[in-house]
């Protein structure tokens, strides 16, 4: 298994919806504080829980769909934390799309550390642990923006959307392999 190759893989994917969208509604999400981004987020890792505990859903989408959401929501959210909110969509999709690069490409630079001393472990993980460690993020997240930021000797909120973007690449890596029967 290539991890390098599939992460690259899934950001392509990730990136394509969120051109897409940002030429459907520009940068409208310039307009979020970081931790409506956060809450954004938790919806998604909730209704992909749901999803796997329940077995059966209403709505046709399925986990990709939240998974490559959580990725862009993350993205956005490193964004709003060095740019912070604006009262306008005041990004062009051209720079929203150079600050999408810098922060998949830091991503990917994270991943590729922590998956040399970690080993890979993430292959054998569960998805539905992965998705699990995605909610325990964002709940850091929020206490972590509830306490204005302030911590005492944990990471920052950045640290926290770099995993989660990491993490919901790794389960869109084990959704492609299920589809291709590569598990």
């Amino acid at each position: 298994m290539d991890t390098e190759q599939e992460f690259k893989n899934q950001i392509v994917k990730c990136k394509d919806v969120f051109l897409k969208k940002a030429l459907d509604y520009s940068t409208a999400w310039r307009i979020m504080r970081p931790s409506s981004i956060t809450d954004q987020i938790f919806i998604k890792a909730n209704r992909i829980r749901s999803l796997e505990m329940l077995k059966e859903h209403l709505v046709e989408e399925g986990r990709e769909p939240e998974f490559v959401a959580m990725v862009n929501y993350s993205i956005m959210g490193l964004i709003q934390l060095e740019l912070g909110f604006a009262d306008t969509a005041d990004l062009t999709v051209e720079d929203a799309e150079k600050y999408y690069d810098k922060y998949s490409k830091a991503a990917l630079e994270l991943m590729l550390k922590k998956n040399h001393d970690y080993g890979q472990a993430w292959i054998q993980m569960r998805s539905t642990s992965i998705t699990d460690l995605i909610l325990m993020k964002i709940y850091r997240i929020k206490q972590i923006e509830d306490h204005n930021g302030k911590t005492l000797v944990s990471e920052g909120i950045d640290a926290g959307y770099y995993d989660i973007i990491n993490y919901s690449i790794f389960n869109l890596i084990k959704l492609e392999n299920e589809k291709s029967g590569n598990n």
